[in-house]
């Protein structure tokens, strides 16, 4: 705040700067002829000042910032860590700090890879390294949000995924941000894809209200970094805590399945949009719209691996597919909390689970990664201790689980 104030302050300053010179060569006849100078000669000196100003503030807004940045890269790549972070400072321009702590915590993870080669630890294989950092982004401990429940889980096809999910909290506001996406195929690349992806989205939240704004800067980044063929859709729910108010941003991703608590009925809403890294511009494709929400109300995200899980180890034309209509059965049919007259998230999350892994069967194969993910607005009546409890008992699956 103070940074954006001594900014703007510098700014207006300049500003007026400028039109006290504007207004002095208006009227530098009458200056000229009070300092016994040369009308020509009071302009030159006038806009040779405003000139030097302006070079003065050129300098220290993006001159020197950049430079720093520069000289502090060229360090850490000769191995001089101390001046490298020397010349890795904050300056008062805040789109600048933006790109110098991007730097920093890339210099910080390459710093630590580094450290750990210096040590003699191994460093493992690009699959089994990608799959650590992978279940530490995935794995970590979802934030609280207080008027809705959640529970979200990711499974890979193989070692490595590109399914992907998070919660995330707005700094400037009330705003809770809530996604699934689903990058082009499984392995290291689409991992690959899922980190940057993240780690974009995570910064724009920062600058950005509009789930839409959102995907777009980070579409804008991602989309020269990627090749033809690689891609990720995604779906983005942004809730307002302090209006009750829920917002979804499709990104080319599957649908947003909704089940209504007063109808006892589920609907499917088109998630719309295109893929990130599609094409170069979507702003004017992606929209953000908002969805009624009433207390009770259940909200599931997913990727296609659920709705594209076959029911046969291989594929040999006559499999068939768990479908959305399944899907939006298992939502249906959820227990509700006994003599409440609810379903919970739990219990449509458990529901959804138990039905896919039935339809899977034995000897089953997992084509493809799996992301679901169910919100629930909570009911005026909520109780947590008569809620369904988390863990899914054995006897309800076949291979298939979590």
């Amino acid at each position: 705040m103070f940074k954006n104030l001594a900014t703007l302050t510098i700014k207006l300053g300049l500003f007026f700067l400028l039109i006290v010179g504007a207004i002095a060569i208006l009227h530098s006849e009458n200056i000229s002829s009070a300092v016994y100078l040369n009308k020509s000669i009071l302009i030159l000196i006038i806009l040779f000042l405003e000139f030097f100003v302006l070079l003065i503030y050129i300098n220290i807004f993006y001159e020197k910032p950049i430079k720093n940045l520069e000289t502090s890269v060229k360090f850490f790549l000769l191995g001089d860590n101390s001046n490298s972070e020397k010349y890795m400072k904050n300056t008062i321009n805040p789109h600048i700090n933006y790109i110098i702590q991007f730097f920093q915590r890339v210099i910080f993870s390459l710093k630590n890879i580094k450290d750990e080669f210096l040590h003699g630890k191994e460093i493992k294989g690009e699959v089994s390294l990608a799959k650590e950092i992978q279940e530490k982004m995935l794995g970590k401990k979802m934030i609280d949000v207080p008027s809705l429940n959640i529970v979200m889980r990711s499974k890979p096809a193989g070692e490595v995924g590109g399914d992907s999910y998070d919660i995330i909290k707005s700094d400037n506001s009330q705003n809770y941000y809530i996604y699934v996406g689903d990058a082009t195929g499984h392995g290291v690349g689409a991992g690959f894809i899922m980190t940057m992806v993240n780690t974009l989205i995570e910064g724009f939240i920062k600058n950005y209200e509009s789930g839409a704004d959102i995907l777009v800067k980070t579409n804008q980044v991602l989309k020269p970094r990627l090749k033809a063929n690689l891609l990720m859709s995604l779906l983005l729910v942004r809730w307002d805590e302090e209006e009750k108010r829920v917002f979804m941003t499709g990104a080319g991703h599957e649908y947003l399945m909704i089940y209504k608590q007063k109808l006892k009925k589920t609907f499917k809403i088109k998630s719309g949009g295109v893929a990130l890294g599609m094409v170069k511009d979507i702003s004017k494709i992606l929209k953000e719209v908002e969805i009624k929400i009433d207390r009770g109300d259940i909200i599931v995200l997913y990727s296609d691996g659920v709705t594209e899980a076959i029911n046969k180890p291989t594929k040999d034309g006559k499999e068939m597919l768990f479908g959305e209509d399944r899907l939006m059965e298992a939502i249906q049919s959820a227990p509700e909390v006994p003599g409440e007259g609810y379903k919970t998230s739990i219990s449509v999350y458990k529901n959804i689970s138990i039905a896919l892994s039935r339809f899977m069967g034995y000897k089953h194969t997992q084509l493809d990664d799996v992301t679901l993910g169910v919100i629930q607005y909570k009911p005026e009546n909520y109780n947590p201790e008569k809620d369904f409890k988390k863990e899914i008992d054995d006897q309800f699956i076949t291979e298939w689980k979590w």
